[in-house]
């Protein structure tokens, strides 16, 4: 297996196979799974926003669902991290301008920091309230008492990380119908029905 350097290190963690075309099964099916869970939390993040305090507890359903499916989706995304680190990525295809494997690289370890802060700042800043958080029904321990500024600033936290997210998905999306249109082979690495024979061929290690 040829293994080139990555860069940068956080969002290439990984040496490249370049005898592979594609990634693993597991990591593209984790890619789709997070990539359909995160646009449903999202969206329903700023949606919940709205949803008014009466009837009462309608309002806490919809935080308690919105809180138990962000527990789950930060598994996957643990999960996600630690098969990222664990396996070697493909190769890149030859045409691809470093410029923009570099930019990909950056791109990525960004996406990972808002995976990685979404969840976490969203469970500890709920941890902080009077209130249980609960898994689909189910109460978890309280981990500490109550500490509202916490509460306030984790908040802060989850909320501004989201619009960010938001951003860098735009400019992912974008990216890839770029890659898409011009048929490079870098977006058929990661979907999930192979590419035919004749695709772009991975980059050669030095």
């Amino acid at each position: 297996m040829n293994k080139t350097p990555a860069w940068p290190p956080f969002a290439e963690a990984t040496v490249q196979d370049t005898s592979r075309l594609r990634y693993t099964r597991i990591a593209i099916v984790l890619h789709w799974l997070l990539a359909v869970g995160l646009m449903y939390q999202l969206t329903l993040g700023i949606w919940m926003d709205g949803v008014p305090k009466t009837p009462p507890g309608l309002r806490a359903e919809w935080f308690n669902w919105h809180k138990s499916v962000g527990l789950l989706l930060g598994l996957l995304i643990l999960l996600r991290g630690v098969w990222r680190l664990t396996h070697a990525r493909p190769g890149w295809p030859k045409a691809l301008p470093c410029w923009q494997q570099q930019a990909a690289g950056i791109s990525h370890a960004l996406l990972y920091v808002c995976m990685f802060t979404m969840p976490l700042s969203g469970f500890l800043g709920s941890s902080f309230t009077q209130y249980p958080i609960k898994f689909f029904g189910t109460p978890l321990p309280r981990l500490w008492q109550a500490e509202p500024d916490l509460k306030n600033l984790l908040s802060s936290v989850h909320t501004g990380t989201s619009y960010v997210f938001i951003g860098l998905i735009v400019l992912h999306v974008m990216a890839t119908l770029w890659h898409v249109l011009r048929r490079d082979g870098v977006f058929s690495r990661i979907w999930p029905v192979a590419q035919k024979a004749g695709a772009a061929a991975p980059e050669t290690a030095a």
